[in-house]
């Protein structure tokens, strides 16, 4: 149950998914969520009233997203899946043990937002401007939970941050086909007597620039010129980060009957978003915010 670092001199001995409560087993992955969410909120409601808007309103939202989030994130992965979820129709709503993709759970997010603020009569882009800060926070938690699933890493790599798993612990979980199908049964690596994976720790990385895109959005919100320009910003930054590191990845998802990865798309889509903003907007000066 242990995951090395080797590189860096870091064994993590026995990581475990979740803990037992009364008899009643909670998921790491879960509760990893949970607080992505709630520190985000903070982050929101903390933006919210350095600008002078009403931090209630970033709870309210909260409370109208959150599921709407979760169903988003499960169906495109199951979308995405569906050559498995097709023979395993009772394992759609199982979702304790992973599968929840950030994309469908940001495209959900986003529909909300602008569902909500069209309700309140609100300003969407003002709010997405907000909120971005704090989706950028629950990303970067959300991420850890990936990592006590041992899951979302890459292909085989000796790099600085290489990240070794025990291959007995995909056998116990059902997983070793995946390993072999992605090559990375090719490249063992013993330790004592037992036989790990080495791998691109890719949630690592993808938590690391998305708290390096967070940073730069929080050094910019003082200069911020438009509405809609910090969620431009977010668009292109978290969209090169990803289609970068979903090309490492060995679990992508795949458009059906293609070799295109789904996120990979996305992401070009978002970062093309974003410059189109940015070029309209050019020289624009509509907020004091």
């Amino acid at each position: 149950m242990d995951i090395r670092f080797p590189n860096l001199n870091l064994v993590f001995s026995n990581v475990g998914t979740g803990i037992t409560v009364f008899g009643i087993e909670i998921k790491f992955y879960g509760m990893i969520i949970a607080i992505g969410f709630l520190a985000g909120l903070m982050i929101a409601q903390h933006e919210a009233k350095r600008t002078g808007q009403d931090p209630e309103l970033y709870l309210d939202y909260l409370l109208a997203m959150v599921i709407p989030s979760i169903v988003g994130a499960r169906a495109y992965y199951v979308i995405f899946s569906w050559d498995y979820y097709r023979e395993h129709l009772n394992e759609i709503l199982m979702i304790r043990n992973g599968g929840l993709a950030i994309y469908g759970g940001v495209l959900a997010a986003i529909f909300v937002l602008f569902l909500f603020c069209r309700i309140r009569k609100y300003s969407s882009l003002l709010m997405a401007d907000t909120a971005v800060m704090g989706l950028l926070a629950g990303q970067i938690l959300g991420r850890w939970g990936n990592f006590f699933n041992r899951e979302a890493f890459g292909g085989y790599t000796d790099g600085l941050f290489a990240m070794q798993i025990p291959v007995q612990y995909f056998s116990s979980e059902g997983r070793i086909s995946g390993l072999a199908d992605a090559g990375l049964m090719d490249h063992l690596v013993s330790v004592g007597n037992q036989f790990y994976i080495q791998v691109h720790p890719t949630f690592l990385y993808e938590g690391l620039w998305n708290l390096g895109v967070l940073l730069f959005l929080l050094w910019f919100r003082k200069r911020k010129k438009w509405d809609g320009q910090m969620m431009s910003i977010y668009f292109i930054g978290y969209g090169i980060g990803r289609f970068w590191i979903e090309g490492l990845r060995t679990d992508s998802l795949y458009f059906m009957g293609t070799g295109i990865r789904a996120s990979q798309a996305l992401a070009l889509i978002l970062v093309l978003t974003g410059v189109f903003m940015i070029a309209r907007n050019r020289g624009k000066r509509n907020t004091s915010r």
